[in-house]
This record gives structure tokens, C-alpha cells and sequence, in this order.
């Protein structure tokens, strides 16, 4: 029998903190169901002490969640840690994971502690947890960078408190896989009772290593990997769950373990994920890139049409490629549009939440012949939005454009309770809205990002836009989507826009 590696994915927490990534409590529980039908063992939900809304959120996620672990994180504090036993309390399983830092210019420059001070409040945090669960994770953070001896004897004293879990990051990405791979081989040698938890390792990507780092230390007795949907993550973001858990499978040749991972989730879990936060996956990345599976040179077609392993290793199917392709068009029927969704993991919790979907989906089937997945997801997306809170409403939008002519822009916009007009000219179409609605709201937001895709293939695809913008030190993203990529752009500013005058703020758990 092998080993069970527990998939502990943190999408909801650490890839929420890439900058503009925020997530709605509605917008939650849609990944946190998805995940669940991957069959993730732990959903790290979010960080209950850094804001009334992340609290709401994660204890809307432990009330849904029954077949995967709930877990929220806090600090070493003892009020981060009541928040989050209280956020999981509803869950059919909860953990609390707690951490502090622990490499030395951490403990001087960040928590102006003594190495002591920190052992003694690591074990203190522990025994803060017990009182809600006895299912404690406790993290070292930057232990790639912190003194083995040290490790050793703060993590002893934690084990002894009850951590069942011993979780080693590596927070800035700075460990190459074979010191990584020793560092948890070392550790779980010296520790006297290393036998009472399992090792577990959360690594970054600055370098592009997380993944490699995260199997290393599989190799070498790690049995619990933390990572995100798409390698989601703050910088360079985390170790991508697909490439873990499709590198195991593979490899059973190689690995000592295997997951329980329902791998023909993988691609509706990426594409929620990507049009929930408006993170596009590269064409060209591992498992859930659109040409991941696509061969352009001949020898390479040629080897595959005669035998598949010529130049696959694995199937499009196994991954979820050509999985749920139910297609709807304006002929289904609101039973078919309520199934679909529900085959989504997308529960809509009233008959009048239902029409008003129903009603959307009947207008884009006017504009587009066949509704893939992908466009109720975005579809979904943009009702929830519907709810946020909303400033700003897009009534009317014309655009001009020929060549040889500037290009001109008139908008109205419902600003509280009024409407505004506003004209402007721009480089192009977008460019020229944009203007538009600039003058109307007064922004003074600078674009970051402005990015296109298309939902599905064909001309009469919607085009799925992200905006972000930055004003006063807060960066946010908007998204929108529209068989009419300047209505989807408009749409995608004004969500950016709201989201700056909500003014709601999400504290970062290192600060």
C-alpha cells in the first residue's frame, strides 16, 4: 500500500492575496465547491482575522463544505485564533493553522522578538487552537531561510503541544530542491517525535522551483503538499495543485504515495478559478494551458496519430479537457439551464435568483448559438457581481470608429441616483470609453492591466476582459463579459471602479 498525500490547496487564502484577486464569500464557496468535487482532502478558506468579510467567508465555506476539510489560518495571536475557531465551527471537518516566523531577519526586523519570545508564542498559539480542534497545523514561517537548530527545537515543543501537522514554507522562494528536499529528510530524522505529524511544505515560485521543491520533499517524507488552482499566489505566486498532483499520477513508477484527487476536475477547477479572479492560465502552462495538449510540428503529429505516448504522457480526458461539453442554446429550458449549473457546483438559493439567470442566459443565447460551460461560469460571475455593492451602473454606451478618424466614445452612466453623460475621444474604442467614464466618476486610477480573452472558440465567443487599476495603494481588478469586446470592457471598468469606491480592505496575514 502506498502513502496517501494529502492535497491541502490554499486557493481561497494565499491565491486570493495576488494583487486584485479578492473574492466575494459568493464567489468562495463556488471555488470551495469545485474543489470539493476535485476531492481536495483540506480548503484552506481564508484568513477569519483579517476582515469582517474574510470571517463571514470562511464560515460560509466550513457551513457548505462536507467532504473536505475546512481550515482557516491566523496568526500566533490569540485573538486571530478565536476568529478562526469560530469561522470553522460549522464545519463537518475544521483545522486552525497557525504560524509565526522563524528565520532570524524575520524574528529582528518584522516581529522584534527574541528567538525565545517566539518558541514560547508558537506553543502558546497551539494551545490557544486546542480549544477549538484538535486538528492544528503550525507553520515556521520563511523556515527555508531560519536555523536548523532552531527549527528543530521550536517545532519539538509544538508536536509535544499537539500540532499535528508540521507545515514547512518556503516563503520566499528561496531553496533549490535538493536542500529543500533534505531540509524536511534532516528535520524528521531529529525530531525525537516527528512520528506524531505529518510533514507538510507550502513553497513559492519566485524562482519557478515551487513545484520541484514540493516534490522533492515529497520524496523525502513530506506527505502533505500546500498549493493553489492555476499556481494562483502572491509574486510569482504558489506550487500549481495540477502540476503536483498530475506529476504523481504519472510518476507512480517514482512516487511513494498517491492522492485522492479526482484528476478530470482539474480543468473546470482552472477555468473557475481564472474567470472568477480574471487571471488568465498562459497557453503555453502545464496540465490547463489551451495548447497543453495541442501538437504543431508534423513529426510530433505524426507519432501521435500512430500511437498517443509517442508525445503524451498523459490524456486531454484525463485532465478534464473534454469533460461536461453539454451544450445549451436559447431553445433549453430552465430545467436543463438549473441542472447544468448545478452539475457546475452553482446552487442558486432562490426561484427569483434562478429567473434572474434564466433571463440572462436567454440574452446572451440571442446573441451567441451554443452556451458552452464557460460562458455560465462567466455568466455567473457577472450575477454575482450584480450583488456587490454598486456605485456605478453602465445605462448606455455608443462608440464611432473608422479609419483615418479618432475614435469617439458617448457613455451614461447611474451614479447613485443619477444618471451622467459624458463624450470623449481616445486612441481607440476602449481607450475612449474608458475616457468617458473617467470624466463622469472623477478617477484618477491608473490602468495596470487591461487583458482580453475569449470564453470559447468562434467569432460569436465572448470576450472575457480583465481591468486593473490602482489608486492611493490599492490595486484592484474588474471583470466583464460580452459578445461585444468594448460592452465587455466597459463592463469590466465599472466593476474595477466599484470595488475602489467600496473602499473595502483585506488585511494580508504577514503584515
Amino acid at each position: 500500500m502506498k502513502d496517501h498525500l494529502i492535497i491541502f490547496d490554499t486557493t481561497l487564502r494565499d491565491g486570493e492575496q495576488s494583487p486584485g484577486a479578492s473574492m466575494t464569500r459568493e464567489e468562495k464557496i463556488r471555488i470551495a465547491r469545485q474543489l470539493e468535487k476535485l476531492k481536495v482532502d483540506i480548503i484552506e478558506a481564508g484568513f477569519p482575522a483579517a476582515s469582517n468579510g474574510d470571517f463571514e467567508s470562511v464560515k460560509a465555506v466550513a457551513s457548505v463544505i462536507k467532504d473536505s476539510t475546512v481550515c482557516g489560518l491566523a496568526r500566533a495571536l490569540e485573538k486571530d485564533i478565536e476568529r478562526a475557531g469560530e469561522a470553522i465551527r460549522p464545519a463537518a471537518s475544521g483545522r486552525i493553522h497557525t504560524f509565526i516566523a522563524t528565520s532570524p531577519i524575520h524574528m529582528k526586523m518584522k516581529l522584534r522578538m527574541e528567538p525565545e519570545q517566539v518558541i514560547e508564542q508558537a506553543v502558546q498559539a497551539v494551545r490557544w487552537a486546542s480549544r477549538y480542534t484538535d486538528n492544528i497545523e503550525f507553520s515556521p514561517e520563511d523556515a527555508g531561510r531560519s536555523d536548523i537548530d532552531f527549527l528543530c527545537r521550536i517545532l519539538e515543543k509544538v508536536i509535544d503541544e499537539g500540532a499535528r501537522t508540521i507545515n514547512i514554507p518556503d516563503t520566499v522562494g528561496y531553496t533549490l530542491p535538493d536542500m529543500f528536499g533534505q531540509l524536511i529528510e534532516t528535520l524528521r530524522q531529529r525530531l525525537p517525535n516527528s512520528d506524531k505529524a505529518v510533514f507538510s511544505v507550502h513553497c513559492h515560485n519566485d524562482l519557478g522551483l515551487a513545484v520541484a521543491n514540493s516534490l522533492s520533499a515529497v520524496m523525502h517524507g513530506a506527505r502533505q503538499v500546500e498549493c493553489t488552482i492555476n499556481g494562483l499566489g502572491e509574486r510569482a505566486g504558489n506550487a500549481a495543485l495540477e502540476e503536483i498532483v498530475m506529476a504523481v499520477k504519472t510518476r507512480q513508477d517514482v512516487f511513494p504515495c498517491t492522492t485522492r484527487i479526482d484528476s478530470t476536475q482539474i480543468v473546470p477547477a482552472s477555468r473557475l478559478v481564472s474567470n472568477v479572479t480574471g487571471f488568465a492560465v498562459q497557453p503555453n502552462k502545464a496540465i490547463v494551458g489551451a495548447n497543453a495538449f495541442a501538437h504543431e510540428s508534423g513529426i510530433h503529429q505524426d507519432g501521435v496519430l500512430k500511437n498517443r505516448e509517442t508525445y503524451e504522457i498523459m490524456s486531454a480526458e484525463e485532465v478534464g479537457w473534454t469533460a461536461n461539453r453539454m451544450v445549451l442554446g436559447k431553445h433549453s429550458g430552465r430545467n436543463a439551464f438549473r441542472t447544468r449549473l448545478k452539475e457546475l457546483g452553482i446552487d442558486l438559493d432562490s426561484e427569483e435568483a434562478l429567473n434572474t439567470a434564466f433571463a440572462r442566459f436567454k440574452d446572451l443565447a440571442d446573441k451567441k448559438h451554443e452556451i458552452f460551460d464557460e460562458d455560465l461560469q462567466a455568466l455567473m460571475t457577472e450575477e454575482e457581481q450584480a450583488h456587490e455593492q454598486e456605485q456605478y451602473r453602465l445605462v448606455w454606451l455608443k462608440v464611432t470608429c473608422e479609419m483615418g478618424e479618432t475614435p469617439e466614445a458617448t457613455v451614461i452612466l447611474q451614479d447613485g441616483n443619477e444618471e451622467k453623460t459624458a463624450r470623449a475621444h481616445g486612441s481607440g474604442p476602449v481607450d475612449a470609453a474608458f475616457k468617458a467614464m473617467a470624466t463622469i466618476t472623477h478617477t484618477h486610477a491608473e490602468l495596470q492591466l487591461y487583458s482580453v480573452n475569449a470564453i470559447t472558440q468562434g467569432t460569436d465567443s465572448q470576450g472575457e476582459v480583465t481591468v486593473r487599476l490602482h489608486e492611493a495603494g490599492r490595486i484592484v481588478n474588474g471583470q466583464g463579459a460580452d459578445t461585444d469586446i468594448v460592452i465587455a470592457s466597459a463592463k469590466a471598468y465599472i466593476h474595477a471602479l466599484n470595488r475602489l469606491h467600496s473602499k473595502v480592505e483585506r488585511a494580508h496575514p504577514q503584515v
